[in-house]
């Protein structure tokens, strides 16, 4: 797996690892688990959930329950920068999120979003306001095959985004 980090001056080094961590407990390894924060332990990890080959997902202080104190999203520039979910969120059970209904749940950040049964369905809060804004339905392929996508902070999703050549890049868009 590739990743991305910068190193404080505006410059970004690219580096590649074999997954090494499992963490959708499935016993593959899908994670690069290393000391991001600096504290002297290999409890943060790396993570490629769009399934490019390129870490998109950083998972910092995973402890043994397997709970993190923070997530955040890489902006591509090496700065892991966009907090999907942090501290009292992810120690309450998540994120909040509203259903395609209207009613309001908690959870994630791996849920069962569309109610194919399977929690693979990514919640992603890029405001830090702990409301989803973002969800990633998750493929039977262990990609994205659509998201749903609140343009506007109400919490209620405004556009659904498809893929359907499976490129990992959106190629439809549907406002709801």
């Amino acid at each position: 797996m590739d990743y991305c980090l910068g190193d404080g001056d505006g410059a970004a080094t690219m580096w590649t690892r074999p997954p090494d961590l499992d963490l959708d407990g499935d016993g593959l390894a899908d994670a690069i688990s290393l000391d991001f924060d600096g504290d002297g332990l290999r409890d943060d990890a790396l993570v490629d959930l769009d399934g490019d080959g390129v870490a998109d997902h950083l998972v910092r202080d995973l402890d043994g329950d397997g709970i993190a104190e923070a997530y955040f999203t890489d902006d591509g520039s090496g700065t892991w920068g966009q907090g999907a979910w942090a501290g009292p969120v992810a120690r309450s059970g998540g994120l909040r999120w509203l259903g395609l209904d209207g009613v309001e749940h908690s959870g994630g950040p791996l849920v069962d979003f569309d109610g194919d049964g399977r929690a693979v369905d990514l919640l992603l809060d890029a405001d830090g306001d702990g409301l989803a804004d973002r969800v990633l339905i998750g493929d039977h392929g262990g990609g994205y095959g659509a998201a749903y996508v609140d343009t506007d902070g109400d919490g209620r999703w405004d556009v659904k985004l498809t893929d359907s050549d499976g490129d990992g890049a959106a190629d439809g868009a549907t406002i709801l």
